[in-house]
């Protein structure tokens, strides 16, 4: 008998492990209440009687975002705070422009995995194993090609091609968030101590000093 119960917690515990994810609706929906002071995990319910259409809905994605920038390439989200009635759902989207050469730089989404899909032109992508490994996972895309990100490891795109580019990513959260690594490493506030940078990259403090100027 008591193996039979230990084996009933085990079973309990890894099903609840293998659909973690984004806090589930308990009902019909959660439309985000944006103005809304209470701190919970996620937004607080706008009153279901106050919901329309809109809550559900956005235009634009068809629009290319604007690239004249360091990077060369742009994001135009449809996450929970363009669209409230993600709240609770698991799901999101942008879409990625980019110019020529463009690049979305190394990141992470700590809250999720992402699917992306080559709408125009010819993309590098690739993300990066965590330690010991490190191993680089990289692929040329082509129009129409599907790649996956795994969940919380670092990952970037550029485009290879002379022309401009453009794809669009689904997210496995309604509010996966975004860790860009040079903004984070180089550009925090405050900074993180220089000899800190310097001793981590194995390069001169005046290098670090150069590089924290950008950001």
């Amino acid at each position: 008998m008591a193996k039979n119960i230990l084996l009933c917690c085990l079973l309990a515990v890894a099903c609840t492990v293998a659909v973690a994810s984004d806090p589930g609706p308990l009902q019909d929906f959660c439309v985000a209440d944006l103005n809304s002071q209470v701190l919970v995990n996620g937004f607080a319910c706008l009153d279901p009687k106050l919901v329309t259409a809109d809550n559900f809905f956005l235009s634009g994605l068809n629009k290319p975002g604007n690239v004249s920038n360091p990077q060369g390439s742009a994001i135009t989200p449809a996450t929970v705070g363009q669209i409230p009635g993600l709240n609770t759902l698991g799901v999101s989207l942008v879409r990625i422009d980019f110019a020529p050469w463009g690049v979305v730089s190394p990141h992470t989404h700590p809250r999720a995995s992402e699917i992306l899909v080559v709408i125009e032109g010819t993309l590098l992508v690739g993300f990066v194993t965590s330690n010991p490994d490190n191993k680089l996972i990289t692929k040329v895309l082509q129009k129409g090609d599907v790649f996956v990100f795994p969940e919380g490891l670092i990952h970037f795109q550029q485009n290879v091609g002379y022309g401009n580019a453009f794809s669009f990513s689904g997210i496995s959260s309604q509010n996966p968030g975004v860790v860009l690594v040079p903004d984070t490493v180089f550009g925090s506030t405050p900074h993180i101590a220089t000899d800190v940078l310097a001793k981590a990259f194995q390069v001169d403090k005046a290098t670090v000093d150069q590089i924290e100027a950008k950001f």
